[in-house]
C-alpha cells in the first residue's frame, strides 16, 4: 500500500480505536496495537479487567508497584456502517493486554473526587444546569423546565469510575507479541510527539518563509531526514542513553578555527563528549588538533 513493503502495524490512542480503522487495517493486511476505553467495556470484560486474578507486578529496584498486566487471546467482533449505509461485520482474533498503574490511578482518584465535590456544590447551591460542565457527568438532571435544575449526584457513576482508575485495555491484531512487548510499544508514542518537537523546535520546520509547494516539500524532507538521523544515532548507536537536545549542543558546540595549519577546538568540555571520545576513539577532547587529525574526525563514518 501507498508504495511501501512489507506489513505495517498501526499504533495510537482511544482516538483511532474504531471499527472502520481495525476494518480498513485488516483490509491491506496490517495489524493495529490500540489502546480501548474501560468504561465502554460490557460488564463481563469489566469483571476480567478488575480481577486481580492473573496479573503480572513489575516493580522497580526498591519492590514499589510500576505496573502490572494480563492478558488474554480470544476472538472478538465489530460492526460498523460504510459510506453507503452498509452494515459491515467481522471477527478477528486478538490479543488483549489489560494494565494497571497505581500513580494513574491516584492521580485519576484526585481528578474523580475533585469533580464530585464541585458536583456536591452546586447541588446544594442549586445552579442552572449549564454551570455543572464536566461534572454534569456525574449528576442526574430530573427536572426539564424552568432556569433551576433539579439534580441528584449519581453516586453509582462515581463508585464506578473510581474502580476503574489506573486500568487500561490494549488491544492489538499481533497475538504473537509478548504483553511486556505489547506494553512497551503502546507506551513509546510519546516518541512520536517528541520527534514532532525536535522538528519544530530544533529544526525550525514551519517554512514561515517559503511559499513554491515544491520548496515547502523540499524543507520538510530534509528536517525528516535530520529527524530520523538524528533518532538513529540517539536510539541505536548511543543505545538511548541520551537526549536529543544533549546531541543537538555537541552539534551547536563542536567546531574548530584554523590557526595557520593547526585547528583549535571550540567545544565546551562534557560528559557527553567524554563518551564520544571513548566510542569512537576520535580526538574530541585535543584543543589543539593537526590536519590528519581534523581529516580524521570530518571523515568519520558510523
Amino acid at each position: 500500500q501507498n508504495e511501501i513493503n512489507g506489513r505495517i502495524v498501526q499504533v495510537a490512542d482511544k482516538g483511532l480505536n474504531c471499527a472502520r480503522n481495525i476494518y480498513e487495517a485488516l483490509k491491506h493486511h496490517d495489524g493495529y496495537l490500540f489502546s480501548k476505553s474501560c468504561k465502554q467495556l460490557p460488564e463481563t470484560e469489566k469483571i476480567w479487567l478488575l480481577l486481580d486474578n492473573g496479573y503480572k507486578e513489575i516493580k522497580d529496584q526498591n519492590g514499589h508497584i510500576l505496573y502490572k498486566t494480563k492478558e488474554c487471546i480470544d476472538d472478538f467482533s465489530y460492526s460498523f456502517l460504510d459510506d453507503s449505509n452498509k452494515k459491515i461485520q467481522f471477527t478477528i482474533t486478538e490479543k488483549r493486554v489489560a494494565t494497571y498503574n497505581p500513580k494513574l490511578a491516584r492521580k485519576q482518584l484526585l481528578e474523580i473526587e475533585k469533580l464530585e465535590h464541585k458536583a456536591y456544590s452546586l447541588c446544594l447551591s442549586k445552579a442552572k444546569r449549564e454551570e455543572y460542565g464536566e461534572c454534569s457527568k456525574y449528576v442526574d438532571f430530573k427536572g426539564k423546565d424552568g432556569t433551576k435544575a433539579n439534580a441528584a449526584i449519581n453516586k453509582e457513576k462515581i463508585e464506578k469510575d473510581k474502580a476503574l482508575c489506573g486500568y487500561n485495555l490494549l488491544v492489538t491484531s499481533e497475538i504473537h507479541l509478548s504483553q511486556e512487548e505489547i506494553y512497551s510499544v503502546y507506551h513509546n508514542l510519546w516518541r512520536i510527539e517528541e520527534s514532532f518537537r525536535i522538528m519544530k523546535s530544533e529544526l525550525d520546520a514551519r517554512p514561515v518563509y517559503l511559499k513554491n509547494k515544491e520548496t515547502i516539500y523540499g524543507h520538510f524532507l530534509i528536517c525528516y531526514l535530520s529527524t530520523l538521523l538524528i533518532r538513529l544515532l540517539q536510539i541505536y548507536e548511543l543505545e538511548d542513553k541520551y537526549s536529543y537536545q544533549e546531541l543537538f549542543k555537541f552539534m551547536r558546540n563542536c567546531y574548530f578555527t584554523v590557526y595557520g595549519k593547526k585547528y583549535i577546538n571550540m567545544a565546551t568540555k562534557s560528559e557527553f563528549i567524554d563518551m564520544l571520545t571513548d566510542k569512537t576513539q576520535l580526538p574530541l577532547k585535543n584543543a589543539i588538533l593537526s590536519e590528519k587529525q581534523y581529516q580524521k574526525i570530518l571523515g568519520y563514518k558510523l
